[in-house]
């Protein structure tokens, strides 16, 4: 991670933001703070901000429809890691189906909350080895999709567009990177979240269910994700890359 790397803390405690402040800016890291979603959204439009570190818990607009409307802005590419409470299992669940891209349990410890940083940014930045999708070939179809991997939409035989929050893309793209081959829950986690699943973390179960949906899965065709039981989950269609203008 670049010492570059500018970091947009969001949260209405204020002893939490001075610490979460001063710890990143002893490691190299230029940060800005918000005490809520009126400045957290000034910042982003007057800086260049590469990671948003979000407070579920705040007065008002809270962490989440922040969250929620920041992947449907012009912001949505920012990478987000939540702040969430030990005992809400909801809000850590709620957080990443709105396109959080992991998030950390209070109370925490600083070290830990960079580490988290650090590993976000640096899956941001990458692309999977196994599919280096170059700009006349960002197009993955499948079945009667095509995932736009720069608009991270989808859209139909029709043409027509739909869109994914953060959670539903990265999912997707592992499975679409990853096609006829059997990923554990474990793995899936690993892949979209850099993380190992918890005792009882049923959070891929719930993504995976939603984005059935989008791709009008239904749990008994399962056409595109089939359920192995016991083992996890497969992606069954072939996948293509295509050009823009296919």
């Amino acid at each position: 991670m670049s010492n570059t790397d500018h970091i947009l803390v969001v949260d209405d405690d204020r002893d939490i933001r001075q610490l979460v402040g001063d710890y990143l800016r002893k490691n190299g890291l230029r940060v800005s703070l918000a005490a809520e979603g009126r400045e957290m959204r000034a910042a982003l439009d007057t800086s260049d901000i590469d990671l948003v570190v979000l407070d579920v818990m705040m007065p008002g607009e809270d962490g989440l429809s922040l969250c929620r409307n920041l992947r449907v802005g012009k912001h949505r590419a920012v990478p987000v890691v939540m702040l969430t409470a030990r005992d809400d299992e909801t809000d850590r669940i709620i957080g990443l189906e709105m396109g959080a891209d992991d998030y950390v349990v209070k109370p925490f410890s600083p070290r830990e909350l960079l580490a988290r940083i650090n590993a976000v940014i640096r899956r941001s930045r990458m692309l999977p080895p196994n599919l280096q999708v170059s700009e006349a070939a960002r197009l993955i179809g499948f079945g009667r999709w095509r995932l736009d991997t720069t608009a991270r939409h989808l859209l139909d035989d029709a043409g027509t567009a739909y869109p994914l929050s953060g959670a539903e893309f990265r999912l997707l793209r592992v499975f679409v990177d990853h096609p006829q081959r059997v990923l554990s829950r474990d793995q899936l986690l690993n892949l979209t979240q850099g993380r190992d699943a918890e005792l009882f973390d049923r959070s891929i179960d719930l993504m995976v269910s939603r984005l059935r949906q989008r791709l009008g899965d239904g749990a008994r065709e399962q056409a595109y994700i089939k359920t192995v039981r016991s083992e996890g989950y497969v992606f069954s269609q072939p996948v293509v890359l295509i050009g823009e203008d296919a």
